[in-house]
């Protein structure tokens, strides 16, 4: 296993949408073991494969808490097929904008259907803060940061640092 570098925004990489994952192969398999690897050094909840620049529709999701044993989940191709009108609101952050912590709004419980790692079609109902990872991290594999969820003021302004730290690494 590898831990594989994170994009940090502005990559543009971070606004392309996936693609499909057509077969499930040791070169899929050994993707979700480094992003398992990855996401766990990091430390985080959920990584999405265009967070490690692969622009495959690959998920890894553990929402076990610190001295819980751990629940790894891997989803392959996943959509919400379902959604609950009721809503929660999570501080959410994201390993592609490090230490930035906002508020978002999104459906309290989704329905998600996605292959696991046999290829087996599964539906999972999530809810609490599995559902809000599910949600964030589909959303990454369509190009959407949880930015895109809060207002445009506070958007603009964590881009804005964002870039300036970018420009000031590229030119050091």
């Amino acid at each position: 296993m590898t831990i594989r570098p994170i994009l940090i925004i502005p990559e543009p990489k971070l606004r392309t949408t996936s693609a499909a994952v057509e077969t499930i192969d040791g070169e899929i398999r050994k993707l979700v073991d480094d992003m398992f690897e990855t996401m766990y050094g990091a430390p985080g909840i959920g990584l999405a494969a265009i967070q490690v620049g692969v622009e495959k529709r690959v998920v890894t999701i553990d929402v076990a808490r610190e001295g819980e044993a751990k629940k790894p989940v891997a989803l392959i191709n996943p959509e919400i097929i379902a959604a609950s009108e009721e809503t929660s609101v999570y501080s959410e952050g994201c390993l592609s904008i490090p230490e930035y912590y906002e508020e978002v709004e999104r459906p309290a419980r989704v329905t998600v259907r996605f292959l696991d790692l046999e290829g087996k079609m599964r539906e999972v109902e999530a809810e609490g803060l599995f559902a809000t990872c599910v949600q964030h991290e589909i959303d990454h594999l369509n190009g959407v940061l949880f930015i895109d969820h809060i207002s445009k003021l506070k958007r603009d302004r964590v881009i804005k640092k964002f870039t300036k730290q970018a420009k000031h690494k590229a030119e050091a």
